[in-house]
């Protein structure tokens, strides 16, 4: 009798767990997570919260209650957020849009218009006495990029210079030069040290955003007249929208509805311009799925031959 009343006293300690994990996927249904991948969680929190906060409010007849912020320190742990359902939504640049579509089949839901844009492109630029008109000239040389994680100060530029034959190899100071015929590079930290360091001939080239080259706080006329573009990539979407592959679809529907009218709501006017500036949210075509497609290519060939 003993070891019956045992068994049951464990039956109902085990209906009791499942109860409670059954009941805590519920409440977790009814939020709504946005993620970001960061190196500064804080300002890119104040950043976020906005437009999450605008956004929950009128989700509540697809059941969702709260709103939830969530940071990644890169592309593989937002992919196992996402792959795990601890996130819903992520805003990203296109490299690390693709990344987690490659990663985890999140959907690109939605195109980002940021300050009136809604493409840009990838300047390779030198100094105007140096003698360089073209990648090719590059060869032997020395470029910067900004950082790992930019799509339009990085990745896309070392797909360029695949595609147009040339190998790359990492330097570990200013003033190395690459072996052979090889473009050796270095990261500035910022757009405004990449076209320091060209104007100052530390570098051979640098790269930049179209975005970059055309603002004066990161470019000044005083620093961008010493300098002169080479080449220009293809144009990229500016930002994304993605969300997970198996949210559910009212959730999306609704998220994607809201999203794109919030440019013609007065109430969403303060939330937008903390969204990094975005100015509308743009339905995906055909244009932007094949430009996702090449730089999608593109990185299976950077992760292949260079990283």
């Amino acid at each position: 009798m003993a070891q019956l009343a045992s068994h049951r006293s464990l039956h109902v300690l085990l209906v009791a767990v499942f109860a409670l994990v059954a009941a805590a996927r519920v409440a977790a249904s009814d939020v709504l997570t946005l993620g970001r991948i960061s190196d500064d969680p804080r300002n890119h929190y104040a950043q976020l919260k906005p437009l999450l906060d605008y956004v929950v409010p009128r989700m509540r007849d697809v059941g969702i209650r709260q709103g939830r912020i969530l940071m990644a320190r890169d592309a593989r742990q937002m992919a196992n957020y996402l792959r795990r359902g601890s996130v819903d939504w992520v805003t990203e640049t296109p490299a690390m849009a693709v990344e987690l579509r490659n990663l985890t089949g999140a959907q690109a839901m939605l195109l980002t218009e940021r300050s009136g844009v809604s493409a840009y492109r990838s300047f390779f630029f030198v100094r105007r006495d140096s003698g360089i008109h073209s990648l090719e000239g590059l060869s032997g040389r020395s470029i910067a990029f900004e950082h790992v994680a930019s799509t339009s100060a990085y990745l896309v530029p070392v797909i360029e210079l695949l595609q147009n034959g040339l190998r790359l190899e990492p330097l570990t100071a200013i003033g190395d030069a690459p072996q052979g015929q090889a473009v050796g590079y270095l990261f500035s930290r910022s757009e405004a040290n990449t076209a320091i360091w060209v104007a100052k001939g530390l570098v051979s080239a640098g790269v930049i955003s179209s975005l970059g080259w055309d603002n004066p706080r990161t470019l000044p006329e005083s620093v961008k007249s010493e300098l002169q573009v080479i080449h220009e990539t293809r144009a990229m979407p500016r930002g994304l929208e993605l969300v997970r592959a198996d949210l559910d679809r009212r959730v999306r529907e609704r998220l994607r509805q809201l999203l794109l009218a919030a440019a013609d709501d007065p109430d969403a006017a303060d939330a937008m311009r903390e969204f990094f500036g975005a100015t509308r949210f743009l339905p995906l075509d055909d244009v932007h799925e094949l430009q996702l497609e090449r730089l999608r290519d593109g990185l299976v060939r950077v992760h292949r031959e260079v990283e």
